[in-house]
């Protein structure tokens, strides 16, 4: 049911200044909201393009749900609530060398903080890395999902062979994607200044593809001086195509999720990972390949699926909250 357009408008924080970039759709607030005693959930969600609202679709399996009416209205109290939250089409950059981004903003309990989020090779409008950087967002962060592949994201129904990937893959340039990772980096920093928070803290996610590149973003940002850092803490689940030497180069904590029945994320390549960074943390899933944290496929993946965004969750509250 949707929320009643005055429910709404109550509920909403102030906008901010207007972005440098072109922005579509309801402006957003990374202003710190005041403490509260509620417990945000998670839920799966669609989103409401023409809205910027999310709307609940069909559960998964032993979660709750709540109405944006109800948060709206603070008829919900206990731990079954769920946080609204806000969505926005972005367009970073200018010209030819821009690209799209969607941005979840936590309306209540919004924490001040914003969140990187890097998704698969199925790009930044699949589902499930919506839902998911939806929930990060119930969190109360502030969650940015840019579009790695500028509009060329890989199929599903395609059929996969490496020849097809190989090539799809060599359309998109290392340096070009880093530059927009970069981009995205710096309108987070810029956003917060112009909403008046000058020393906030940054996390990046990353899954599969993009856990590859969170931890070559995070080595070129733990080459800066410590003032100048960007990142304080870093989720990489199942990345691929990991450089392990690039460790050494890492400066913010990150925690490393992943399956020893993974083909495409080598156990031992996390756990030199894990040696060679500073403050990393390896979370091994027995018999779980690749994807089970965001696209579980049992009841036994969406236990560990839970578990390992539950363990991600206090790993972001611990480094960039406490």
């Amino acid at each position: 049911m949707a929320p009643a357009p005055a429910a709404v408008a109550a509920a909403r924080p102030s906008s901010l200044p207007r972005a440098s970039s072109p922005r579509r759709g309801r402006a957003c607030s990374f202003r710190r909201a005041a403490p509260s005693a509620r417990r945000p959930t998670a839920l799966v969600s669609s989103v409401t393009q023409e809205t910027g609202q999310y709307s609940r679709s069909q559960p998964r399996r032993g979660r709750p749900l709540c109405s944006q009416a109800e948060v709206a209205s603070s008829t919900v109290y206990d731990d079954d609530a769920c946080e609204l939250v806000s969505g926005s089409d972005l367009v970073i950059g200018d010209g030819d060398d821009s690209f799209s981004a969607y941005l979840f903003n936590a309306v209540k309990n919004n924490n001040g903080t914003g969140i990187l989020l890097l998704s698969d090779i199925f790009g930044f409008q699949d589902s499930a890395t919506r839902d998911f950087a939806y929930r990060v967002a119930c969190s109360g962060y502030n969650v940015l999902v840019p579009d790695l592949f500028r509009g060329n994201p890989w199929k599903p129904i395609q059929p996969f062979d490496d020849e097809s990937f190989a090539r799809w893959l060599s359309g998109h340039a290392p340096a070009r994607v880093s530059g927009d990772i970069d981009a995205c980096t710096r309108w987070l920093v810029d956003e917060f200044k112009a909403a008046g928070v000058s020393k906030t803290k940054l996390g990046v996610i990353g899954f599969c593809y993009g856990g590859g590149r969170l931890v070559e973003a995070l080595a070129r940002d733990g080459e800066a001086d410590a003032e100048s850092r960007c990142f304080s803490a870093g989720v990489c689940f199942y990345g691929s195509r990991m450089d392990a030497s690039l460790g050494d180069r890492v400066a913010a904590p990150v925690l490393f999720v992943c399956g020893d029945g993974d083909p495409l994320c080598d156990v031992e390549t996390v756990r030199e990972l894990e040696r060679r960074a500073r403050g990393a943390k390896a979370a091994v899933y027995a018999g779980r390949g690749h994807g089970f944290a965001h696209r579980p496929q049992s009841e036994e993946e969406d236990a560990d699926a839970e578990d390992a965004f539950n363990a991600m969750r206090r790993w972001l509250h611990d480094h960039l909250l406490a």
